[in-house]
Formats: C-alpha cells, sequence, structure tokens
C-alpha cells in the first residue's frame, strides 16, 4: 500500500508541474486568436486519449470537429498545435522553417541524457547533430557501397531464420535484421554480436511515451537503465576502434564508425556524444524500418496481383545477374514499381507518427496565431488518406506514384524541406533489399486477416503479422 502511495504522489507531482505552463500561457494568450482545439482533462490534457485511440484515429477526429488546417491540443504537457493538409505541410516544413526548430519531449530527451545544460541549448545541440549526420554519416556514395553488405547479411538471415520454417513472424523477423544492417554499417559488428542489444532496444522502445517516473518497477526506470546499458557497450566499441584505428589506418573498415575516426568532422562529437547519439540513431531505425518491411509484406501477401508484377520486377534483374552476385546501385535502381509498392505502403501505414517543432516567435497561419513557446507536430496522418489528395485512399494502388506522383506535400514519410530525414536513402535500399530477397524464395500467406494495428514510435502488427511461407 506505502508503495502504491508513493507512485501515486509522484505522479500526481510529474502531472502538475507539466500542467502549470499549460495553464499559465492560457491566460497570457488571450488576446491572440489561438487555434481551435481542446486543453483536454485538466493536468493530462489529451495525452491519454492519443495514446489509447493512436495517432491517426485522434488527429482525425479532430480535424473533423475543430479545423482541417490547424487544431490545438495538450499532450505531454505541453501546448500544442498540429498543422494540417499539403498547405500546413509545406508552411511548417520550409516557409516558416526560420521561425521554429526541432523539438523533442523531455522524456524522449532524458532516455539520452540529452537535456539542456549551461552553455548548450537544445536548438545548439539539434543542430550539432544534425550537421554531424549529413557530413558523416548518410552521405550518397557511402550508402551505394552498402547495397551489397545489406543483400549479403539479408540473404544470411533469410538461410537462419526463414528457410527452416513453415511460419515466420514478419514483424520480429524485420526488427532482427534492421538490427543486424544497423549494427553492422553503424559500427561494423558481426550479426551475432549485434543480438546482445536487441532485449535493450525492445525495453527502451516499451517505455518511449511513458511518463518520466524514475522508479523502481517503471517502465521508464527500466528504460534508462537499458539505454545507459547501451550507451556505455557503444563507449567501449568506440574506445577500442579508435585505438585500433590510430595505430594502423588500414585496418579501418567501410562502417560508419571507421570511416568518422578517419573524418575531418570526427571532433564534432566527443566520444560519449557519439555513443549516445549511435544510440538515438538506431533506436528509430530499429522501430520505423521494420515497420515498412513489416507492412510492405502484409499489402504483397494480401494482393496477389500486386505481388506478380513486383515479382515480375525483381525476376528480371535476377536473371541479368549470377546466382551468388549481389545486388548493386544499378539493381537498385531498377526497381521503380517496387518502390512505388513501398510508397503506397507507407501511405497507408506511415513509419513514424510526425515530427515536433518548438516555436521560437509567434508565427500566424490560416487566420490563427501560434504563440512563442508552443510546440508545433507535423504529422503524415493529416494528408495520406485525405480523398482529395488521393481519391479511394484506402485502396492500395501503387501507381498513384508514377510519373509525378502525388501533389507537393502531400506524401511526405521523410518530411521535406531543409530538414528532410537525412535517411530516406538508407531506409529505401533497406526495404528494397529485403523485399527483393524474400519475394525472390517465397509466397506468402497471412494467417491473421484482421490482426489488430497498435503503436509506438510507429505502427506495429499485434502478433507479429504471422506469415506461412510457400516456397517457388
Amino acid at each position: 500500500m506505502e508503495a502504491f502511495y508513493l507512485y501515486f504522489l509522484s505522479l500526481l507531482v510529474v502531472l502538475i508541474s507539466i500542467s502549470v505552463p499549460f495553464l499559465c500561457h492560457r491566460s497570457k494568450s488571450k488576446k491572440s486568436k489561438l487555434p481551435p482545439g481542446s486543453s483536454g482533462f485538466p493536468l493530462v490534457g489529451e495525452t491519454l486519449h492519443f495514446l489509447m485511440s493512436g495517432p491517426e484515429k485522434f488527429i482525425h477526429q479532430r480535424m473533423e470537429k475543430y479545423s482541417d488546417e490547424v487544431f490545438a491540443t495538450s499532450l505531454m504537457g505541453q501546448n500544442l498545435a498540429v498543422i494540417c493538409g499539403a498547405a500546413g505541410n509545406k508552411f511548417l516544413l520550409c516557409t516558416a522553417n526560420d521561425f521554429v526548430s526541432p523539438w523533442l519531449p523531455d522524456s524522449l530527451l532524458m532516455f539520452l541524457n540529452w537535456v539542456d545544460s549551461p552553455g548548450k541549448s537544445r536548438k545548439d545541440l539539434f543542430s550539432k547533430i544534425r550537421g554531424f549526420h549529413q557530413a558523416v554519416i548518410m552521405r550518397p556514395e557511402a550508402l551505394k557501397q552498402y547495397i551489397p553488405i545489406m543483400d549479403s547479411l539479408t540473404r544470411q538471415h533469410l538461410q537462419t531464420d526463414w528457410d527452416p520454417f513453415h511460419v515466420v513472424k514478419v514483424h520480429p523477423a524485420s526488427q532482427k535484421i534492421t538490427l543486424i544492417l544497423a549494427c553492422k554499417l553503424l559500427l561494423g559488428l558481426e550479426p551475432d554480436q549485434a543480438q546482445r542489444f536487441s532485449d535493450s532496444f525492445t525495453v527502451s522502445l516499451q517505455a518511449f511515451y511513458s511518463l518520466p517516473i524514475n522508479l523502481p518497477g517503471t517502465a521508464y526506470n527500466r528504460a534508462l537503465k537499458e539505454v545507459d546499458k547501451l550507451k556505455q557497450e557503444f563507449l567501449k566499441i568506440i574506445l577500442e576502434r579508435k585505438k585500433m584505428v590510430l595505430e594502423n589506418r588500414e585496418k579501418a573498415g567501410s562502417d560508419v564508425l571507421s570511416r568518422t575516426l578517419l573524418d575531418e568532422n570526427a571532433h564534432l562529437l566527443s566520444d560519449l556524444e557519439f555513443a549516445v547519439y549511435l544510440v538515438s540513431l538506431m533506436i528509430p531505425t530499429y522501430e520505423s524500418g521494420s515497420a515498412s518491411i513489416t507492412f510492405v509484406l502484409k499489402h504483397l501477401a494480401e494482393l496477389p496481383h500486386i505481388y506478380d508484377m513486383v515479382y515480375k520486377e525483381h525476376m528480371e534483374i535476377a536473371k541479368s545477374k549470377d546466382p551468388e552476385e549481389l545486388l548493386n546501385w544499378e539493381d537498385v535502381k531498377k526497381m521503380k514499381y517496387s518502390w512505388n509498392v513501398i510508397c503506397e505502403a507507407m501511405r497507408l501505414a506511415p513509419p513514424a507518427t510526425g515530427a515536433f517543432r518548438e516555436v521560437e516567435t509567434d508565427i500566424h497561419f490560416a487566420g490563427v496565431t501560434i504563440p512563442k513557446g508552443w510546440k508545433v507536430l507535423w504529422s503524415p496522418f493529416t494528408t495520406n488518406k485525405n480523398p482529395k489528395y488521393f481519391p479511394e485512399p484506402e485502396n492500395f494502388d501503387p501507381t498513384r506514384f508514377e510519373g509525378d506522383g502525388p501533389t507537393s506535400c502531400t506524401f511526405i514519410p521523410f518530411s521535406t524541406g531543409p530538414r528532410m530525414c537525412p535517411g530516406k536513402d538508407y531506409s529505401r535500399f533497406l526495404i528494397l533489399v529485403y523485399m527483393y530477397n524474400v519475394m525472390r524464395k517465397f509466397k506468402l500467406k497471412k494467417l491473421i486477416p484482421d490482426e489488430k494495428v497498435l503503436y509506438r514510435v510507429g505502427p506495429y502488427p499485434a502478433s507479429g503479422l504471422p506469415m506461412r511461407l510457400q516456397p517457388h
């Protein structure tokens, strides 16, 4: 009973502390025309509604009730405006880019110890990380060299995790390969070494949007321990690799860590910052990459005519190569219809909910004012099933992406503008290579026709999407 009261008191303290800024700001903003909406329940706002209904339903209901341009809500103790539609996407991600900055809830920053410290603002930290990411991590010439490695490791993965079985759960399998590839390409680790991180990532993701109550037994407390374990593991790897590379530069591999240690931009992050950054990079890769793979294969199992067209495209590529010859950049460029299928799968099940911004000076959109200090959410759910942009939006139709594709700023799974996700090409190669290898070997049959979809950072099937494999 004492433990219950302790948890209740801690929860009350957290809720009061995060709600005071919201209540104060509402009183100061009465003179401005704020976006229509609701602040929800006292203290908790609409956070519970968001978590229980899922982002898609939550956003669509409020667009219908308040406005299809912009509405206000309260999530995670913050005044929040959700800017909607193609015009809203263009405004937030392009026009107003200089007046907003990237933002994450404190609970997520605390996962990575990325809290504001004296002399280092949150904006400075994001700028530093993004500059490092663009300068070192995702250079196009390096990514193209990773395609054969992705292909080789995917083939090994299918031999051990697919070939011996009649039924495979697609989501856990896709999480495994995304982790293997991330560890290999980022850290230079072999598949057997990568698996020791799997449990830590799983525990961390389960608490990604939990209340930041750091008490024994809470999801947040367990996640903090696992993230700290990951950081220390990565720091050890970084220090060992640095010693090896400094002693003999020729031993440096093609992985991101080795390239970074030899790069002129290596000074941008300290060893510990780099370790924290790698954890922060791998967690969403592990989640969103596996989600995209899972829902692509789901639709291919449901739609035989789409499957047959993708299979034909893949077999034309396979016939032009020796059986053991690995995929390369030229092969991936030929997978045009396959990429359209992936885009349509991401339209129907976006791999991420969206991204947050913080307003640095009052901004005006659609006749309302979003005050300085408010947070803004951009989400693909405001456009991806809008019949104005996508006729018969529930139908799976890859031809939407032929030619010039959808109207500008209506389909942006990787965001757009100056802050477009620099991992777009990595994700594209990852999904295409996995899709190619699975389809060359198997036809797929879903075993749960209407499996429920849940959300963490992105969507995932409640039972893991079990599939019966039918070898060609």
